[in-house]
């Protein structure tokens, strides 16, 4: 049902590869998956990850990922993974009847915070992003910018003082990182925790065999 599922939007910030590790995550944890890719999204994945998608509509891109995530050892479950375009208002998440139990947004642009931030609708990521807020559902934002203007400090506060969970893409190093991934991992788990996917006296992510 569409209340199980999770809403998981990649926009244009730098750092492609965080929302690619995090929805690896949530497949990897049984999570059901409702994917939105803005257009600068796409720009940033081709750029930083050498990673080019399709145009054309959701089944086109699932495929694309999906054979992507098999290659790196993930089993996906038959309909766990569902992309919808930036233009389909007739997606589930656009609808507070249809909304996800969760939203993350990750990398999250200051475009796209400031949009949420100020009400506007002009795809379907800031519609559900509206949606989860007057639905009062968990919104988490993970932007990735700096440094940050007195603009880009209002608009989070705006957002937390409404509910949103700001959670900036600023990984820790007492776990002494050996890599870039390990540092994009810390990340992810932060966002697991958020949804109660990894406890905090349990399992870190990634599992030994998946790292």
């Amino acid at each position: 049902m569409a209340e199980q599922r999770i809403t998981l939007a990649w926009t244009g910030a730098s750092g492609a590869l965080y929302g690619l590790r995090l929805l690896r995550a949530l497949l990897w944890h049984g999570q059901g998956v409702d994917l939105l890719i803005s257009a600068a999204a796409r720009v940033v994945l081709q750029q930083e990850c050498d990673l080019s998608l399709p145009e054309g509509d959701g089944a086109l891109v699932q495929e694309c990922l999906l054979a992507l995530l098999q290659a790196d050892g993930v089993t996906v479950a038959e309909g766990a993974l569902r992309h919808y375009g930036a233009s389909d208002w007739y997606a589930p998440m656009a609808s507070g009847s249809g909304a996800g139990r969760a939203m993350l947004i990750c990398p999250c642009s200051m475009g796209t915070l400031a949009a949420i931030a100020h009400g506007l609708s002009d795809n379907l990521i800031e519609r559900a992003a509206d949606v989860m807020i007057k639905e009062r559902r968990p919104l988490l934002l993970v932007p990735r910018e700096t440094p940050l203007s007195p603009i880009h400090l209002q608009n989070m506060l705006t957002l937390s003082q409404l509910g949103v969970t700001i959670l900036p893409a600023a990984p820790g190093f007492y776990h002494r990182p050996g890599s870039v991934l390990e540092l994009v991992d810390f990340i992810v788990e932060r966002v697991l925790r958020q949804l109660g996917l990894v406890p905090e006296a349990g399992r870190s992510w990634p599992p030994e065999e998946t790292k």
